[in-house]
């Protein structure tokens, strides 16, 4: 028999990890299937519907046939209202030409990362990080280096932190905010911290990835590409799938210095093209109409947040901290490894998740995915009578170890 592995396929396709977040969630639904209540706590998605007059715009691009290609960075149309949008709420100087529009956020990072790193080029990636940042730069034969924040200080890291980790092969730094996996949302005066370092060298560039920038608990909010030193050293990455529950219609962009822009338009002329030009109108609905929707549904997730940290009070061995933003709580759980219920023992925090689905029934997503080995991901992007329910399930079970 042939091992396809070994001859078949490219090496740079047996090197890729699967996604541990969609890891997890297959676990999930295949207990599911087989009949078992299982509360998923895994995916980073809205449990709300798209609004009404999006689905409405939708439905009206159908009935007048706007059903055929688009060009690759989008409508015009849609690019000038996301040029507006980020003039008006984020102070960036930037125009439709700076605008790409992609098959959702994560199109608009790889396409970043295509376009500026070359083999050996290095990323500096803020760490804990999004599951997918490390795998892009692997495909794009660049190395990460990982700057790790601590759950002492919100997983934030210093000025210094990112100084220490910069080298003549340094070509880009990676980071989101409001954070996933940590809700961790960066100031204006930090973000300046790092703006001042980055502007003092000629080729390095910055990729902010802000999907959930409307998910902000605290306000005043701050896009890194508005300082005047780094806006031409900026790649701002948002979308529609977070602050307006769209996560389906796979709609992204990017706003980038126009050589970087153009650069992701002829990649993705090579990709995928355009993305849907029906999701492209419910996008424009999106981005330029009533956001009242978006304000209650940051309210239902700042209320959830409070109510996962107050149950987990109960549970001191588990350390926490206060997410400041987007739907996730990413706490240190080694105070389990090393314990058992007599026929687990829990080795590290994948031992702890697994025990966790099959004992109480609850589907989380262990840390080491995300650069934090210590930690789990917990998304409360569900109802709080889920949450209510999980988190005693969660107790229950861990309360049977010793």
């Amino acid at each position: 028999m042939i091992d396809i592995k070994s001859e078949i396929l490219a090496q740079r396709v047996i090197e890729l990890h699967e996604s541990q977040t969609l890891e997890m969630a297959a676990k999930a639904r295949k207990l599911k299937e087989e009949g078992i209540d299982v509360i998923n706590l895994t995916l980073g998605e809205p449990d709300f519907n798209t609004p009404e007059h999006i689905k409405e715009a939708a439905k009206k691009a159908i009935d007048e046939n706007f059903s055929f290609y688009t060009p690759v960075p989008a409508i015009m149309e849609l690019r000038k209202a996301i040029a507006e949008k980020l003039r008006r709420e984020n102070a960036l100087d930037v125009q439709a030409e700076n605008i790409v529009v992609s098959t959702g956020a994560k199109q608009c990072l790889i396409n970043a990362i295509l376009a500026l790193v070359n083999p050996g080029d290095e990323v500096i990636v803020f760490a804990p990080y999004w599951v997918s940042y490390v795998p892009m730069i692997q495909l794009a034969e660049g190395k990460a280096v990982l700057v790790e924040g601590k759950i002492e200080n919100g997983f934030k890291i210093t000025p210094e932190q990112l100084q220490a980790a910069i080298n003549p092969k340094t070509k880009a730094i990676l980071y989101s905010s409001p954070s996933n996996p940590t809700g961790t949302v960066y100031t204006k005066n930090e973000l300046k911290a790092f703006a001042d370092i980055v502007a003092s060298y000629e080729n390095i560039y910055i990729i902010a990835d802000e999907i959930y920038e409307y998910i902000n608990f605290e306000g005043n909010y701050w896009s890194i590409g508005a300082f005047e030193n780094v806006k031409d050293k900026t790649i701002t990455v948002n979308g529609f799938s977070k602050g307006f529950a769209m996560t389906g219609w796979r709609v992204g962009y990017l706003a980038a210095p126009k050589p970087i822009a153009d650069a992701c338009i002829k990649l993705q002329g090579q990709f995928t093209s355009a993305t849907c030009s029906i999701a492209q109108k419910a996008a424009l609905a999106a981005i330029t109409g009533d956001m009242s929707f978006t304000e209650t549904m940051k309210q239902a997730y700042l209320n959830r947040r409070n109510l996962v940290l107050d149950l987990l009070k109960d549970m001191p061995q588990i350390k926490t901290y206060l997410p400041q933003g987007a739907f996730y709580l990413f706490p240190d759980v080694s105070a389990y490894f090393g314990k058992t219920d007599g026929k687990t023992t829990i080795q590290n925090a994948h031992d702890l998740c697994m025990y966790l689905l099959h004992t109480a029934h609850v589907a989380l997503v262990d840390g080491e995915g995300f650069g934090a080995k210590n930690c789990i991901r917990i998304s409360f992007a569900t109802s709080e009578e889920n949450l209510k329910k999980a988190i005693e399930r969660i107790k229950n079970a861990l309360g049977k170890l010793y």
